[in-house]
């Protein structure tokens, strides 16, 4: 099972303060735990929300918004992708998670199996395992 480990942001990572040394050594010790572990798949940090956009939908065409954004507690700072057995294993790595302050969200990512009430032929899985086939080998050159 994946998961997202969603890092939230907070309103000192919105100003765009880099992290300490100390912070930098304690995650890169953490990040160390899940490669050892063989369970990360990916994770990176965000840039604060001043350097971003956002692209609202509606039937009338599309809108987009620059940041930065008022509600912080919405906002997301990083994230992990991992791989793992089950939520709980999941839910123990991120209490690892060496913050002092902060809050990490806990998500499932979808796989095709999830779609499969909607693609009764598999043409649309198939498709999907098609590109991401694609991805992965451009990941590889």
């Amino acid at each position: 099972m994946r998961f997202m480990m969603i890092v939230k942001a907070t309103p000192e990572s919105e100003t765009g303060r880099l992290p300490t040394t100390e912070e930098l050594t304690s995650m890169g010790k953490y990040n160390e735990e899940l490669v050892k572990a063989g369970i990360l798949l990916a994770g990176e940090g965000l840039h604060s929300s001043s350097k971003g956009a956002r692209v609202t939908y509606s039937k009338t065409g599309t809108t987009v918004t620059d940041g930065p954004f008022s509600e912080t507690k919405e906002l997301i700072a990083g994230f992990w992708i991992i791989e793992v057995k089950s939520r709980e294993e999941a839910i123990a790595w991120a209490r690892r998670v060496p913050f002092q302050d902060g809050q990490v969200e806990i998500r499932q990512v979808a796989s095709a199996e999830d779609f499969a009430p909607s693609d009764p032929t598999g043409e649309l899985r198939a498709r999907e395992e098609e590109l991401r086939a694609q991805v992965e080998a451009k990941a590889r050159a």
